[in-house]
């Protein structure tokens, strides 16, 4: 893919730009020739982003379950570079530590919280970039994030179902999106990785049952958990204009997960 040439000089907004996928997608970005501004919650990683990206990108404080926050983000994008093009949105979580996990077990906090950080999150940041890209009547690219657990369940070790309602729930919502707004040339699509380090997966990457039974579910590349670096490629493709004749898709990068069943420790006790 020659993507550099179609997101050059381009000006991107990431929510949640400041680690792990959005950080990586920022980079990848700023080397492809676009404008950068992204936006994390906490000061360790705005620092560790400034120190990242250096001078070539904006990195802003901001909380995306305030409302507010990214039309001012997209305020800064438009003084800034004079445009905006494309927004992604990588903010969200898992709910597990507030109270998120097998429907029997979901607290009614844990279930509101999950979908609060997941999807009302992205509400939030496609209604600002649609409405701003409405208002100056441009086109331009608006890329969520999901996962594969909102479309390829894994019950043994990945049983939070707010979670995978959340994500599912933006596959409806993009799609009705992109129904609408084809027309004024503003696409919407979703990205969905599977198990990729970074921040949120610490639980994860500190077991070994569950590192041996990812080997076998996602098999690509020897069997292994995905980089940020995985995305990458599809996250430039998706918010360039080599996309301009996509919109309404969920674009899966998960190492073969959805296609594997994944093999079982021996000693497995049920259920995480």
């Amino acid at each position: 893919m020659q993507t550099t040439r179609h997101i050059k000089d381009h000006a991107v907004v990431i929510v949640g730009g400041t680690s792990g996928m959005g950080l990586s997608a920022a980079m990848a970005c700023l080397n492809a020739g676009a404008n950068v501004l992204v936006s994390g919650r906490d000061d360790s990683g705005i620092h560790k982003a400034k120190q990242a990206l250096g001078k070539n990108a904006i990195v802003l404080p901001a909380d995306a379950l305030d409302s507010l926050s990214t039309p001012k983000l997209i305020d800064e994008c438009i003084e800034a570079f004079g445009r905006f093009d494309a927004l992604y949105h990588v903010a969200g979580g898992s709910g597990r530590r507030m109270g998120d996990g097998a429907l029997h077990q979901i607290t009614d906090e844990g279930w509101q919280a999950t979908f609060d950080i997941n999807l009302t999150s992205s509400f939030y940041s496609a209604r600002a970039a649609t409405q701003s890209m409405l208002k100056r009547q441009t086109s331009g690219s608006i890329l969520l994030m999901g996962s594969v657990l909102g479309l390829s369940p894994s019950p043994e070790y990945f049983s939070t179902h707010a979670y995978a309602a959340s994500k599912s729930a933006l596959v409806g919502f993009v799609r009705s999106c992109a129904a609408t707004y084809a027309s004024s040339g503003i696409r919407f699509n979703v990205i969905a990785p599977s198990l990729v380090q970074t921040p949120m997966s610490e639980r994860v990457m500190s077991d070994q049952q569950i590192l041996q039974f990812v080997k076998t579910k996602q098999p690509l590349d020897g069997g292994r958990v995905g980089q940020p670096q995985d995305l990458d490629g599809a996250v430039l493709w998706l918010l360039s204009d080599e996309s301009k004749f996509v919109t309404g898709q969920t674009i899966v990068v998960d190492g073969g997960w959805s296609l594997s069943d994944g093999q079982l420790p021996a000693q497995s006790q049920g259920g995480q």
